[in-house]
């Protein structure tokens, strides 16, 4: 990089902010947490709708008391997007066993199993079939088809504990999940169990999207997640007895594409009311909690936002959105549906900033965006300080936003404490109890800071830059 645009790279970063902004963030604060409304959602949200599986009726209910609520705050505009979402449907309670046969007799032990969102069934009467143990889908291949044919194939790589962050773990081993069933059924496997991804040892099964790819019908397997506990009782059993058979049951079904809906709500901007900054969480979520967590939390504090400007006296320059995006989880169609429209409509998004990491205790942003922006996004650093909101880097932002990536925009993701949110990911327990109110409210207030911010001070424009500097 030459020196003049370093310079220019300087210049274009500096953001002065003043005490002004100083006193306007401790008033979001304040207003989050003594008079926050967050938490009253959520547990409407939760308890009264629970889970939210794209396609679904809840979801519909879901869509409906959202855009009401958001209709009450007076916002400039409220409307739905349609969106063609996938419909699938868990059937009855899943079934699994892990069946020992020695000298006559036969031992079964019940685990707790789930079938994994995108999966067939196994048929009425189950599938029962000898165990093969992978860690990882080299280990599978090197096995090949003389040892998987007629087999159920159990992938057993764990998360990795020694990662601090959390979603790395999560991501090391979150394959198996996704084409775990794709992978065996190459060797001839009649199905799959899946270690839950989880770092704590627990009886939760955790569900979560898979897919077969390219399969034909024919040949797609069943695919179920195993607890923690179970996983570590299947595999020490194996290391006794590798002729022992495991029995599962799941009555999933897979229907037509059905149409669903984005939620948005506005606050058009005094100043420059072309310029959109957006800030958003999926309304969908599985089905075996009330998806408190895994983004309930990320929903209810994105719409907080745009209440919270509006209850501190702000007047945004630029539109301010909120967009509760459906079917994160097992497709992505809200996001991209959101990304297209807004790309056909030519409009010019400059910020999204998106809550998909649990209601946990705020620790600061990752963002996805240009140096110079990152140069900017620092200068903010020392306002945070107050509120103990001391991570800032470049990373991941988050699905759902991340269709509207461009050279110029600034995409952002929340970044709670990551060390519990696995604990409840996907899981029956990802419940309204298991959020702390508090922490939901920090949380809140901080996004409703960074908007703030962004909406004060805009973007850097990077390619003006580069177009001096040529």
């Amino acid at each position: 990089m030459n020196r003049i645009l370093v310079v220019l790279l300087a210049f274009f970063s500096i953001s002065v902010y003043s005490q002004n902004d100083e006193a306007t963030l401790k008033a979001i604060y304040k207003q989050s947490l003594t008079n926050g409304q967050s938490y009253a959602w959520l547990d409407y949200l939760s308890n009264e709708i629970g889970g939210r599986l794209s396609g679904s009726e809840n979801a519909q209910k879901a869509v409906e008391y959202t855009k009401a609520e958001l209709e009450k705050l007076g916002l400039d505009k409220v409307w739905l997007q349609e969106v063609m979402v996938p419909k699938w449907v868990r059937g009855e309670k899943e079934e699994g066993e892990i069946i020992l046969k020695s000298e006559g007799l036969t031992t079964k032990i019940d685990v707790n199993i789930c079938a994994l969102g995108g999966s067939t069934a196994t048929g009425e009467n189950g599938l029962q079939a000898k165990v093969v143990e992978v860690k990882s889908f080299e280990e599978l291949a090197e096995l090949g088809e003389d040892k998987v044919k007629g087999k159920i194939v159990f992938f057993n790589g764990a998360m990795q504990a020694d990662l601090i962050n959390t979603f790395e773990a999560y991501g090391g081993c979150s394959r198996q999940r996704y084409a775990g069933a794709y992978e065996a059924s190459k060797f001839g496997a009649v199905g799959v169990i899946v270690r839950s991804l989880n770092l704590r040892q627990d009886d939760f099964p955790h569900t979560g999207s898979m897919g077969y790819l390219d399969l034909p019908e024919n040949k797609r397997i069943p695919s179920a997640a195993i607890s923690t506990n179970d996983a570590n009782t299947l595999s020490e059993l194996l290391e006794k007895n590798n002729n022992l058979e495991f029995y599962f049951k799941q009555s999933c079904q897979q229907y037509d594409d059905v149409l669903s809906y984005n939620v948005i709500g506005e606050i058009t901007g005094s100043e420059f009311p072309d310029e959109y900054l957006v800030v958003g969480g999926h309304l969908d979520s599985w089905d075996l909690g009330d998806g408190s967590h895994d983004d309930g939390a990320g929903v209810v504090q994105s719409m907080e936002v745009l209440r919270l400007l509006k209850e501190s006296g702000i007047k945004p320059k630029r539109s301010i959105r909120v967009v509760l995006f459906m079917n994160e989880e097992n497709g992505l169609r809200g996001g991209r549906k959101y990304a297209e429209v807004a790309k056909a409509k030519g409009e010019n998004h400059i910020f999204a900033l998106e809550s998909d990491s649990g209601g946990f205790t705020p620790r600061g942003f990752s963002f996805d965006c240009s140096d110079a922006n990152l140069a900017q996004i620092e200068q903010w650093r020392s306002l945070f300080k107050p509120y103990l909101i001391h991570f800032f880097e470049k990373g991941y932002s988050g699905a759902d936003i991340g269709p509207l990536k461009n050279d110029n925009i600034v995409l952002a993701g929340l970044r709670p404490d990551s060390q519990r949110y696995f604990d409840y990911h996907h899981a029956s327990n990802d419940t309204f109890d298991a959020v702390n109110k508090r922490e939901l409210e920090l949380g809140a207030a901080t996004m409703t800071s960074l908007v703030y911010l962004f909406d004060k001070y805009g973007v850097n424009q990077i390619q003006n830059a580069r177009q001096l500097r040529d």
